[in-house]
């Protein structure tokens, strides 16, 4: 496949066993937690309350480790029929621009997604309307730690985060800023990616971005099936 990843070592190849762990923890537990609640449901008449709002945060978080795992290995589809007329330096060049877009588009979306969960984690937002200048000033007032979910109970296990995020107070739901931490992560991991797959374009290692041909790659798959024996 053109623009194939190359694990590599250090904190690359730290980022990839993240993403890979993650998203196959992720699926194991969404579909554990429907069996469960589907046996519950047909065969006890009772389920799990916060069966459906723990899956729902848990689909959120595959969603968004899924954005940049897609980037990495460049399984986002993308229509290349106008750029292949051009030679091979010209789509170098087309591919670097479109890579500084992504990279700038991911960074705004990552500084929004700080400011969207800071709000839910006692931390300061950025300032700055476009580019962080800098850190807003925190007052006990817009600490927001106390939002809770609906119905996912807090485990006995995170008791000692009531003393640092809601004062002493026990929390008798989820405190929102733990399901949302996957808003800054995600987008950080995609901009993380974005940055990865415009240095490969710079060292030449593939003309493309994060183009993916489907297509291509289904009929070299199945060739073999008509070949005489």
């Amino acid at each position: 496949m053109a623009g194939a990843y190359d694990p590599g070592l250090g904190f690359g190849r730290w980022v990839n066993e993240i993403e890979e762990t993650a998203i196959a923890i992720l699926l194991a537990l969404m579909t554990l937690i429907t069996f469960i609640n589907v046996v519950l449901r047909y065969g006890y008449n009772t389920g799990l309350i916060w069966g459906l709002e723990m899956v729902t945060f848990l689909f959120a978080w595959l969603v968004l480790f899924g954005v940049s795992y897609a980037v990495k290995i460049t399984a986002n589809l993308g229509v290349d029929a106008v750029i292949n007329l051009f030679s091979a330096p010209v789509r170098r060049v087309i591919a670097l621009v479109a890579g500084a877009i992504c990279i700038a588009y991911a960074f705004l979306v990552f500084k929004g997604a700080w400011d969207y969960w800071a709000n839910f984690a006692n931390l300061p937002q950025t300032t700055g309307r476009w580019f962080p200048t800098g850190f807003e000033e925190m007052k006990r007032s817009s600490y927001r730690g106390w939002y809770e979910t609906v119905d996912i109970p807090h485990p006995t296990w995170l008791k000692w985060i009531e003393p640092l995020m809601n004062e002493g107070e026990a929390y008798e739901k989820i405190p929102r800023f733990i399901p949302y931490a996957i808003l800054p992560f995600g987008m950080g991991l995609l901009l993380f990616r974005f940055v990865q797959a415009t240095v490969r374009v710079w060292r030449g290692q593939t003309t493309s971005l994060i183009v993916s041909h489907e297509a291509e790659d289904a009929i070299e798959d199945v060739k073999h099936l008509n070949r005489d024996d």
